[in-house]
């Protein structure tokens, strides 16, 4: 009972007939309580010794390691009109298949002799090179032959200047001569007729010595015009000289002015076949790109453009395609105050959608269904989504990554840190630590 009453009835009533208040008043389920809860706060204590592998979860989302691994868009780089295709969504290609045939749009190029045209072009305008080397050719074979002329000519004329030159000399010579001689005449004449005055010599005497100093005299007269005559014909031969070099310099100075208008017209020719094969050539990889082909071995995954006889633009995605080779990576991104806990080769632990696991964020040892990664690359710049993107490749030392595993698909991802006690790790989440600074002893030891 309540035993409210200072009068017990205790000993009055047989317990012992009434079970459940005889279970009430000898139950000891304070004791029992107590003892649960020792023993709870026991193992509490214990396991917050254990240790607890610290870590930072990331989503993140299956992809290909390198660029060219990864899916693309294939592109027109001519504008055009979708004539024919010869793939479907979901089919294989390799390098080089035909994907799709176009036609022109552009009116420049719809002559279909237009190849040939232009190659004509070129053809006639290599021969007009040809022929302007020809005529250059011609006129320095010309300028030789005038300047070796000329060479000759002038020795012609210096060798007669100077036959003039040595003919006044003994023109000059002779003159002199006659003079002496005139004037021995005339002194002889005088002696004679100082001898015919004093009668010592006859008239014919006289009249000889006369006859001789006149003889002496016009000789001199005659000397002194051939010396004259000699003078005048060494002028005409320097003369001569001066008009042979001014003819044949202007002979070259007109053979030298078509040789380099033969030249520039060359030269302007050569640049017309440079800008023709440049055509020509621009106009055959033109005509090889309405067909488009595949860039790689690959899936075709979707064709954006469709259809027949729809105008495409130069530069516009035509289709979509998959390579068929491709090493797997993870693509995951980490908040800028975890950036600095990551650094190359650190392992990772991956959770693939579609893949059953069980996890333990802090025992990574004991989860399962879990794959092992490593750190390949990490961004130097901050995404769109405020948060850094981390490339992560297959753990050669862990198995396998599965193989039915496609690009795209989503992962959870589990970036494993220093191994620290549980109440540690309660102790800075309740606090709002970041996780401990540290670097792995495998990290370092690869680095060395």
């Amino acid at each position: 009972m309540l035993n409210i009453s200072p009068n017990s009835i205790q000993n009055s009533v047989d317990k012992s007939k009434f079970r459940s208040l005889f279970k009430v008043e000898n139950q000891r389920s304070g004791k029992t309580l107590l003892r649960i809860m020792s023993v709870v706060f026991a193992i509490a204590g214990v396991i917050m010794f254990f240790p607890w592998t610290q870590n930072i979860n990331a989503r993140g989302k299956v992809t290909a390691l390198k660029p060219e691994q990864r899916p693309q868009t294939i592109h027109s780089v001519i504008a055009g009109r979708i004539e024919k295709w010869f793939v479907q969504e979901g089919d294989l290609v390799e390098k080089g298949d035909t994907i799709l045939f176009i036609s022109e749009v552009k009116d420049e190029y719809f002559d279909p002799n237009l190849l040939n045209r232009t190659e004509e072009q070129l053809r006639a305008k290599e021969k007009a090179v040809k022929s302007y080397m020809e005529k250059v050719r011609s006129l320095e074979n010309q300028i030789d032959a005038i300047s070796q002329t000329r060479k000759l000519k002038l020795e012609q004329a210096e060798n007669k200047l100077q036959q003039a030159r040595l003919k006044v000399i003994s023109d000059s010579i002779d003159f002199q001569a006659s003079e002496i001689n005139y004037e021995i005449a005339k002194e002889q004449f005088q002696r004679m007729e100082g001898l015919y005055e004093k009668g010592l010599k006859s008239l014919t005497n006289l009249e000889s010595r006369e006859l001789n100093m006149q003889k002496a005299h016009a000789s001199m007269i005659s000397v002194k015009n051939k010396l004259l005559t000699s003078k005048n014909e060494a002028i005409n031969a320097n003369v001569e000289i001066n008009s042979i070099d001014a003819q044949y310099r202007d002979g070259l100075a007109k053979s030298e002015s078509e040789k380099y208008t033969a030249l520039s017209n060359m030269y302007d020719a050569e640049a017309v076949v440079t800008k023709l094969q440049n055509q020509y050539t621009n106009y055959s990889v033109r005509a090889g790109m309405y067909y488009i082909t595949a860039p790689q071995d690959g899936y075709i995954t979707k064709a954006i453009q469709s259809g027949i006889g729809e105008t495409i633009k130069d530069g516009e995605s035509i289709i979509s395609i998959m390579p068929a080779k491709y090493d797997l990576a993870v693509e995951m991104y980490v908040k800028p105050i975890d950036l600095p806990l990551l650094e190359k080769g650190q392992d990772i632990r991956i959770q693939f959608d579609g893949w059953p696991a069980i996890v333990f964020s802090g025992w990574p040892n004991t989860s399962f269904g879990t794959y092992g990664g490593r750190v390949f690359a990490i961004d130097n710049f901050i995404s769109e989504s405020g948060e850094y993107r981390i490339l992560v490749s297959p753990d050669p030392n862990d198995h396998p990554w599965p193989e039915a595993l496609k690009i795209g698909a989503g992962t959870r991802n589990m970036v494993l840190l220093k191994d620290v006690p549980i109440w540690y790790e309660l102790w800075r989440k309740i606090n709002g630590f970041p996780p401990d600074y540290y670097k792995s002893e495998s990290i370092t030891s690869e680095k060395k």
